[in-house]
């Protein structure tokens, strides 16, 4: 992802500026102390970034600057991350290599392991450095904020951060406040005082006002720089005589809109037609360059055009020292562009649409399409959106694909088959599934026609551009049938599911490994969703072998989520943890290794330790995973975090909290991904039910169509009725254990009921049925829950025997291959069985029963079985001596120096470190040291 290097200099102030010493002193100030962040906040045109750079004029400036100017593209994470990497190594070319390397979009490594790797280098430089972020206020995406909130938290001691921006952004700014990290200047600090406003209009503009014209401005303008300024140049063009001037300044009142309209005018007004005409034909760009100004003007001076412009100080910012690239002010282009459009829309759309086909033929693709779509030129930018998508795909940039999509017409997408796909997957990502299938049959129907040829110059970017698109297109008609598929079982059809699934093999062409494994991956889902595990498992297992074919590793470590489901549906908890171990450490491997789905195998491992008791153990890896952030999870995974912490927080207790994240997980949950084989309102009753709340969890059985008379689904109902025991789909047998639960907890509330005995007798007439169908399908994980459930239907009988030869069937099953929390759960019923069964006679039965009873074995006491992190595994007596010192605010250099060592040796000793304690970060080590008592 290239980057323009006017964003990485500091805008060139002009040649004569207002000295305000007064706030570059407190700059100065607050650097030489414990400031983490300097925020200049302050509406459009107060002059932040301009008092930033006289800072850094200054003999006071850090050692080290590095500058990013943001515009609205940074509002995507990795583009964000690119660019501010970069501004680090055009002052320090010997840091942010490896950073660079984990922002490879194939890698799809987390936010925060590019911003650790990031600090972690410039914790190596000796003397302050200095990161500046102007115009932060374009920013509005979370995870971006996230990034530039760990980047903060994790700031070495000689670095500081300084944003300017037009509203607070989501920092964190109280704590930062209350500890003395922060130093703020507002627009009541940036407002010119009448001293300067006297600097400014007089001295700087040179224009001879009496005392009380710049009183009367500086009060009018209320010290706003831009304000002063526009008045400056409109008061300049008029003639010089002091009776002009009183009524130009007793006419300068109004709103600010008004004010600044009029004024925009009057600068119009005083300059050549020709300046003019320049000016409105180019305030349609956000960056000025002389090639890009010809191609909208017609002219080749353009370049010396814009070098007069700065002369003239005409509201023209150079972006770089070679003054190849500038930008208007932003309020004198709004304005250019409000006029030009007011009273010309049809040649503001003809800039836009050369602008457009400008930035096309130079490869900046991602340039061009909002200069066509504010050209509404649709044809245009739908053939640049179909040249940006594959890489739009590859680079995981979901938020601004849907964007674009969304803004180009429906009839004009339609007739594309590639645009039709993408608004598909787009409505399946929103869980629209009507959406889906409509614009599945668009696709269909436009797959005969040939793509548009693009009508732009041909240049070697383009070529490979049109190349990738035309090798999307090519495979197009197996991926819609594999989006079919999707759908289908996102509805619960498995039959359907199959059939596009199939119907996608059929149409792979050779060699195309990734629809292969797309298609071969719905027929494994499929089986799942059926209660077929072996069928499953070996067709799934295809599934992967056919993205690991095709070198898609971050996918095949994705598919981990899958398998790891599998095997524990087959009752094999100790399998899924080696498969999530095994991944974690592909995943984690090195700066090569992908890790777009590495919070999930977090998460997954998670609620494996979770089952086996070990939920100290579990929360750390949710808590990595939160981390993480959403860089390293996938959309249709972000609800398992969810139902994963809810899970640990009823194993501890604490139920209220459990339903809280049950209800956060709903909305995050898309179906069409893989089958659901735990519906999470299913997990609601399980809970209410544990809560004593039967009514509720009645409520949901009704709500999920689940037959209450013996718990059967209407079609297995039927099936059961006629003498045979047709397997349930997995979620169907999820819903008859759930209902199980829910018949043995009422007979618990009422059993002198008349209906208490049968409530019973259903109970265990469906869980017989569930132990058949599990037994014959290899679903162990239901025979194990099964049959806890009937030892505990049977204790509610009263029948002790029966109920304990139950629980001996589930511990011989269960406990060999990991199951804690399945028994645990079902509280203090499952504790007097399982008392009962450690002082009877089988020696098995009661040796199980007995561990499960271990209070040393209670929650949270086991110790991890992944070994991360582990720091017994020994730190060394040198690792310890660096870990204590990087609780001290000594710099790298200057703890390499206070050990004798390299910088080189010492990043290898704190590598280790890191490792060893499972964090990423210096602070984070500090953090984790302390909780675990290493000194």
């Amino acid at each position: 992802m290239p980057v323009l290097g006017a964003k990485l200099h500091v805008p060139r102030s002009r040649r004569e500026l207002v000295a305000r010493a007064r706030l570059t002193d407190r700059i100065r100030d607050g650097v030489r102390s414990t400031v983490r962040l300097v925020l200049v906040a302050a509406p459009a045109g107060f002059g932040k970034t301009t008092v930033l750079t006289q800072w850094l004029a200054t003999t006071d400036a850090p050692t080290r600057l590095a500058w990013l100017s943001l515009d609205a593209r940074d509002a995507e994470v990795r583009r964000f991350l690119t660019n501010l990497v970069a501004a680090v190594q055009a002052s320090s070319p010997e840091a942010g290599a490896a950073a660079t390397a984990l922002l490879d979009p194939d890698r799809g490594a987390p936010v925060e392991d590019v911003i650790a790797s990031l600090v972690n280098d410039l914790d190596a430089l000796a003397g302050p450095t200095v990161l500046v972020l102007d115009d932060y206020h374009v920013i509005d995406a979370a995870p971006v904020h996230e990034a530039v909130t760990f980047l903060l938290e994790n700031l070495p001691p000689q670095v500081t951060l300084a944003i300017t921006t037009r509203a607070d952004p989501p920092l964190r700014l109280a704590r930062l406040r209350a500890r003395g990290e922060l130093l703020e200047l507002r627009a009541a600090d940036l407002r010119f005082t009448h001293a300067e406003a006297e600097a400014f209009l007089n001295g700087v503009m040179r224009l001879g006002l009496q005392p009380r014209h710049v009183t009367a401005l500086e009060a009018r303008t209320e010290g706003w720089a831009a304000g002063l300024q526009l008045a400056a140049l409109s008061a300049g063009h008029r003639p010089n005589s002091g009776t002009d001037l009183d009524g130009f300044v007793a006419a300068f009142a109004g709103s600010d809109r008004f004010v600044l309209d009029y004024l925009v005018e009057e600068v119009l007004e005083g300059q050549p037609d020709t300046i003019r005409s320049f000016l409105l034909s180019t305030c349609v760009l956000d960056e000025l360059s002389g090639p890009l100004c010809d191609a909208l003007v017609g002219r080749t001076d353009s370049q010396q055009t814009l070098e007069t412009l700065e002369l003239m100080n005409l509201f023209v910012v150079p972006l770089d020292d070679a003054r190849r690239w500038w930008r208007y002010h932003h309020l004198f282009a709004d304005a250019l562009r409000a006029r030009l459009v007011g009273h010309d829309p049809e040649r503001a759309r003809g800039l836009h649409h050369q602008a457009a086909s400008w930035y096309g033929a130079h490869g900046r693709l991602t340039d061009a399409i909002p200069h066509a779509l504010a050209g509404n030129d649709t044809e245009q930018a739908a053939d640049l959106v179909e040249l940006a998508l594959p890489q739009l795909r590859r680079r995981r940039e979901d938020r601004t694909l849907r964007r674009w999509l969304q803004a180009l017409p429906e009839d004009v997408r339609g007739r594309r088959a590639l645009l039709a796909t993408g608004s598909a997957w787009a409505r399946l990502s929103e869980g629209d599934l009507e959406g889906v299938d409509a614009w599945l049959d668009a696709a269909e129907d436009a797959l005969g026609s040939a793509p548009r040829p693009v009508m732009l110059t041909e240049t070697p970017a383009l070529r490979d551009a049109v190349r990738d698109r035309d090798k999307d297109v090519a495979g197009l008609s197996a991926m819609v049938a594999v989006y079919r598929a999707s759908a289908a079982q996102a509805r619960g059809d498995i039959a359907g599911t199959i059939a596009h699934a199939q119907h996608a093999l059929d149409l792979v062409r050779p060699g195309d490994h990734v629809s292969h494994g797309a298609a071969a991956g719905f027929l494994g889902l499929a089986a799942w969703a059926a209660g077929d595990l072996q069928t499953a498992l070996d067709t799934f297992g295809q599934a992967v072998r056919s993205l690991h074919a095709a070198g898609n590793v971050a996918d095949e470590l994705g598919a981990t989520v899958v398998l790891a489901g599998l095997w524990l549906a087959r009752g094999r908890p100790d399998e899924a943890q080696r498969l999530y171990e095994r991944a974690l450490e592909v995943a984690e491997a090195g700066p090569e290794a992908p890790r777009s789905t590495t919070g999930d195998l977090h998460v997954g491992l998670a609620d494996v330790l979770r089952e086996r008791g070990e939920l100290a153990a579990a929360e750390r890896h949710l808590q990595t995973a939160k981390g993480l952030g959403e860089q390293a999870s996938l959309p249709e995974n972000r609800h398992r975090w969810y139902t994963t912490m809810a899970g640990l927080l009823q194993a501890r207790g604490d139920l209220d909290g459990a339903e809280q994240m049950l209800n956060a997980a709903m909305p995050l949950y898309l179906p069409g991904f893989f089958p659901d084989v735990r519906p999470i309102p299913a997990l609601r009753a399980r809970l209410h039910i544990v809560q004593g709340r039967s009514a509720d969890a009645r409520d949901w059985a009704r709500e999920a169509g689940v037959d209450t008379a013996v718990g059967l689904d209407p079609e297995v109902r039927r099936a059961h009725d006629a003498g045979r025991e047709d397997a349930p789909s997995s979620a169907a047998e999820f819903n008859r254990l759930t209902l199980a639960r829910l018949l043995i907890a009422e007979h618990r509330t009422r059993p002198s009921a008349k209906t208490a005995r049968a409530t019973l007798g259903d109970a265990l007439q469906m869980l017989d049925g569930v132990l058949t169908a599990a037994a014959a399908g290899g679903r162990r994980g239901s025979e194990v829950e099964a049959h806890i459930l009937r030892s505990l239907a049977q204790q509610a009988r009263g029948d002790l025997d029966r109920a304990l030869d139950d629980l001996g069937r589930a511990l011989a099953l269960g406990m060999p291959v990991g199951y804690r929390r399945l028994f645990l759960d079902e509280g203090e019923p499952m504790t007097q069985l399982l008392r009962a069964a450690a002082d009877g006679a089988d020696p098995g039965t009661a040796a199980y029963a007995a561990d499960l009873l271990d209070p040393t074995q209670g929650p949270g006491s086991a110790p991890p079985a992944s070994g991360r992190p582990h720091p017994d595994d020994g730190l060394s007596d040198r690792e310890l001596e660096v870990l204590r010192l990087l609780a001290t605010a000594m710099t790298g250099p200057e703890i390499a120096r206070q050990l004798f060592i390299s910088v080189n040796t010492l990043r290898t000793h704190t590598k280790h470190i890191f490792t060893k304690l499972g964090v990423n970060t210096r602070r984070a080590a500090v953090l984790r040291a302390a909780e675990l008592n290493l000194s």
